[in-house]
């Protein structure tokens, strides 16, 4: 039996919980990060659900699906790792998913073009122990977690006494 995949799915921008809906009215298991985000308007605050990862959708898929995926509207391609489309690994999507079910969850995403490393250093504790991560310059609360597969880096803020440099 054909062994189920994560993939990244590169999407049509704000179209992911559309998308992600879509495909899992197709039979199609689909994922798509989402986080509470406080916003404020002129005339109240509102707590709103965003996408972790803009124009992004995870799906866990046989090869023999990747058609059917990507004839869904809205879908542009597979993020692409090496001229294949990128395999997510499943501790990586396990670890997202840990990590968004943790009372005040609050994580920002950055592209990882631009960054230089600065101190490596290990997590001691919560979700993402034994995690080794790069301090942002100027926050020392701030870790750089990268997802490689994703070509994505996750930033998450830590109290520092959760770090040790290596």
């Amino acid at each position: 039996m054909p062994e189920k995949k994560w993939y990244a799915l590169y999407t049509k921008p704000r179209w992911e919980k559309k998308i992600d809906s879509v495909l899992i009215r197709k039979g199609i298991e689909s994922w798509c990060p989402l986080q509470k985000i406080e916003r404020q308007w002129s005339d109240r605050k509102k707590v709103i659900e965003e996408p972790l990862f803009k124009s992004y959708v995870f799906v866990r898929i046989e090869d023999s699906e990747r058609a059917k995926v990507l004839m869904t509207d809205g879908v542009l391609n597979f993020v692409y790792y090496l001229g294949k489309p990128a395999v997510i690994k499943n501790e990586e999507v396990d670890t997202i998913k840990r990590y968004l079910a943790e009372k005040d969850a609050s994580i920002f995403i950055l592209s990882q073009e631009g960054f230089k490393e600065e101190t490596k250093i290990k997590v001691n504790h919560g979700v993402f122990m034994g995690n080794e991560g790069t301090v942002l310059r100027g926050g020392k609360k701030k870790v750089y977690v990268k997802l490689e597969s994703l070509g994505q880096v996750m930033v998450v803020e830590f109290p520092a006494e959760y770090l040790s440099p290596i």
